[in-house]
């Protein structure tokens, strides 16, 4: 699969034309303080430029994964440059020459103390440099770079620049490990191109986890091979009684290794004991009747349940979870846990119980809807907390065995509720979120008995009941899902609502000329169009 990034390769709806405002200048020195997510610390050195030039060379430390981070970067500006860009490594003895853009693997960049994927970021006018102590810490980097040049970076064709880059200085790392979003494929089934699309899109933004909603009551999305019909007939139906898909094994391997070249990985969803009409109407046997249901294309929930007493349905978990573990490389497997409206107490946790075990013994890690919480604690499992309270006796019970949570309050990241009434798609169960919602809160201090050391991080979820096209998810995704970019990449000091507004409005011509569809919210002062 090559490197380069899809925003590029294919066509969408037009975006809709921001409202003018107070627009951000799209001067070169402006660019370094307008960088989403908002970095640990910026040092402009006025008047400083550095020029790329068609004898510009990308050079990198002698490693794999530098030299790939290169050629990544070089893919990001050749289109709109039309500059060759050769990427060559540096032997040890050389320092970075002139006329170059330089990635540095160096592991005095950043401070020990400093979160993995820390990087620093030089420019003066003869080179750029980028120094971290990891390969992720580069691609972070780069995504950095991409933005303090001028917004015709993003054109698929050649533009005239000139490409000029503001001097100074950046240093930044990530405050949380894990940034990501969730897309559900299974309400409605996305093809392998448009899930890469989202892949890019995230990277942009360095989230570094994409979390497949792979199963449900409306569809089965991956085919195991050991039990070949949920993907057959599973995956056959989906919302409003369209013919769904499913992914094959070698598809799902593709959206893996794209994500993983852009340092994402993919965290996949098997629901379990609920949301399983799809699995059940393949194999009736797992079903507590026996019986199989009919297919579901509706979008009411809790209704379904897998036979919590039938070994079959052991079997069957053990060979789903076995086979998708061997597919992905990522550590966590996440069993759902959600809404088993059927079950009580004593029969969910029989139920989860057993699955959690069987995801250990996988040698993967649990994650699990917050409801999983009152089962039992195996190492490591993360519980995903979608409330709406910012209380949960269970969770907090939870987190003092050790439990680690991820933040995806459902009033404040849901990213398939409406911004206001006026929001054609979209759903208002959990409360409208606008652009400030999003952005406004802090996941280190949100939920009462999560010390910010159990928060694993913060996940921005996408339900598609009412989302059907690419562009029904970039126009649900931007602009919210920048501002939990920001609340999972920057530390508290550098947040500021006034400051994120104005950097985000700097930042829509660039999604027009990338072709990605957005809502143009009122609370943002977008830049007059071109």
């Amino acid at each position: 699969m090559s490197s380069a990034p899809l925003e590029q390769s294919r066509t969408h709806p037009p975006v809709p034309r921001p409202r003018t405002g107070s627009p951000a200048a799209d001067g070169v020195g402006s660019r370094l303080t307008e960088v989403v997510p908002a970095p640990v610390s910026t040092r402009p050195n006025p008047g400083v430029r550095y020029l790329l030039t068609a004898d510009t060379a990308i050079r990198t430390s002698d490693d794999p994964a530098a030299l790939a981070v290169g050629e990544q970067l070089a893919d990001l500006l050749r289109p709109a440059t039309g500059h060759p860009l050769p990427v060559t490594p540096l032997t040890a003895a050389e320092t970075p020459p002139a006329d170059t853009v330089t990635l540095l693997l160096d592991a005095t960049a950043v401070a020990a103390e400093e979160p993995e994927g820390g990087y620093r970021l030089d420019v003066t006018t003869e080179h750029v440099v980028v120094r971290a102590a990891t390969a992720d810490g580069l691609f972070y980097g780069v995504q950095t770079l991409r933005q303090l040049l001028p917004v015709a970076i993003e054109s698929a064709t050649v533009q005239p620049g000139p490409w000029e880059v503001p001097g100074g200085q950046i240093l930044d790392a990530p405050r949380f490990a894990y940034r990501g979003a969730m897309l559900d494929v299974s309400r409605h089934f996305f093809e392998v191109p448009d899930v890469l699309r989202l892949v890019d899109q995230l990277a942009r933004y360095k989230l570094n986890h994409l979390h497949l909603h792979l199963t449900d009551d409306q569809g089965w999305r991956i085919a195991i091979d050991s039990w070949p019909r949920l993907a057959e007939i599973g995956g056959a139906t989906e919302v409003d009684g369209g013919t769904g898909g499913y992914y094959t094994q070698a598809d799902y391997q593709t959206i893996v290794e794209y994500a993983a070249a852009r340092r994402i990985t993919v965290v996949p969803e098997i629901d379990l004991p609920g949301h399983t009409n799809a699995a059940l109407s393949a194999y009736g046997e797992l079903a507590p009747d026996g019986v199989a249901p009919a297919p579901y294309t509706g979008t009411e929930v809790g209704f379904s349940s897998v036979a919590v007493t039938s070994e079959r349905t052991y079997d069957f978990v053990d060979d789903v979870l076995g086979e998708l573990a061997a597919l992905t490389p990522g550590p966590y497997l996440h069993v759902g846990g959600d809404e088993a409206f059927k079950l009580d107490a004593t029969a969910y946790s029989t139920v989860m119980n057993r699955v959690q075990r069987i995801v250990v013994a996988k040698n993967k890690t649990v994650v699990g809807w917050h409801q999983l919480a009152p089962a039992e604690h195996v190492p490591g499992r993360v519980l995903q907390y979608w409330g709406t309270t910012t209380s949960d006796q269970n969770v907090a019970a939870a987190v003092r065995q050790g439990a680690r949570v991820i933040m995806s309050p459902g009033n404040r990241t849901y990213l398939d509720m409406k911004y206001t009434d006026a929001t054609t798609l979209g759903q208002d169960w959990a409360g409208l979120i606008d652009v400030r919602t999003a952005y406004d809160w802090d996941p280190g201090t949100y939920l009462d008995g999560v010390p910010a050391e159990s928060v694993l991080g913060v996940e921005a979820p996408l339900w598609t009941e009412t989302i059907r096209t690419v562009a029904d998810i970039e126009f649900m995704t931007y602009p919210r899902l920048v501002a939990i970019a920001e609340l999972a990449w920057s530390p508290t000091a550098a947040r500021d609502w006034t400051s994120f507004r104005l950097r985000l409005a700097a930042h829509s011509p660039r999604w027009t000329r990338a072709n990605i569809n957005f809502h143009p919210s009122p609370e943002i002062p977008w830049p007059p169009t071109e």
